[in-house]
């Protein structure tokens, strides 16, 4: 019978970056969209998970799915049946042979006093917050979790952010730390991965019951973002306009960003003499040393650009 190596559950903003990969890597791939739209060039499977069906309609779901030697679901799970559901449908309709790996969010893991600010894969999490639920389950049954920081690339730019992020002064003194992947780096731990767990017992080590937290190394400070994205052709309109309007030149033409200043001015209050602030005021800080290790590759898209 034939196989595919990998089938995306989902082919949304990761497959754009993963399906190119694969490409070059020649690992032979399915993927399913809820529309059946092309990503990336590829056509994809008109497919939608859904937990309420009977037994019997999750098998009319699944059963039209390729076979597969690893499944990536990239959508959310959420609770205690999700993940089942999607396990013993797909193992029901085509063997219990599929490798499981779920997308999962760094945002389940709560600060730990013992280590503070440090936080790493082995920290206490949220076990109640309902995508941790799912990823237990998931766990449990034998799958793999990759637990992404914030997402970037293409047409997610963090800049963009800042206006939303940032409204007021103290909204910006609120902001501590952020940790970040790149969608290329995402789509290289999944292929990275594979390659790992592909070698003799290395699904069982690496893969198998296994929970990977994944940045790109990078603790950033927003302070340190806002000060740094301080030019921004959005805000240089907006003070334009504000110029024009009073008719005179109190307002400086092409200053920085409101958060720029409000960081300058905060800074003066709190006695911070330098951005980044350190870890000490960041609050947690992600430490993802060990997947880059055991994967053997480093990240290729860390520091945002700057």
């Amino acid at each position: 019978m034939q196989y595919d190596d990998i089938l995306i559950l989902g082919a949304g903003w990761t497959a754009t970056f993963l399906i190119p990969l694969l490409r070059r890597h020649k690992i032979t791939f399915s993927a399913t969209t809820s529309d059946g739209r092309t990503v990336a060039g590829a056509p994809t499977i008109k497919f939608r998970s859904d937990p309420s069906r009977s037994p019997v309609e999750q098998g009319q779901l699944f059963a039209p799915l390729p076979q597969a030697r690893y499944v990536l679901i990239t959508f959310p799970l959420k609770g205690h049946d999700e993940s089942r559901v999607i396990t013993e449908a797909y193992g029901i309709t085509h063997g219990h042979h599929a490798r499981f790996i779920q997308l999962g969010s760094t945002g389940i893991w709560k600060e730990d006093p013992a280590q503070r600010p440090w936080l790493d894969r082995t920290s206490p999490y949220d076990s109640t917050n309902p995508r941790a639920v799912a990823e237990d389950v998931l766990r449990a049954l034998g799958g793999c979790v990759l637990n992404l920081a914030g997402l970037w690339g293409g047409e997610r730019d963090p800049r963009h952010w800042v206006d939303r992020v940032a409204t007021t002064k103290a909204a910006v003194k609120e902001k501590a730390s952020l940790h970040m992947i790149h969608g290329e780096d995402v789509a290289r731990a999944i292929v990275w991965l594979m390659y790992r767990c592909n070698e003799e017992g290395g699904w069982e080590r690496l893969g198998q019951s296994q929970r990977w937290m994944v940045t790109d190394g990078f603790v950033y400070d927003w302070w340190s973002l806002f000060a740094g994205w301080a030019d921004t052709a959005a805000q240089d309109s907006e003070q334009a306009a504000e110029q024009e309007e009073h008719g005179g030149d109190a307002v400086e033409l092409h200053g920085p960003s409101k958060q720029a200043t409000w960081v300058y001015e905060l800074m003066a209050e709190e006695g911070v003499r330098a951005l980044p602030r350190g870890p000490e005021r960041l609050g947690r800080c992600y430490d993802t040393r060990e997947l880059w290790t055991m994967l053997g590759i480093a990240p290729l898209k860390g520091g945002l650009g700057l």
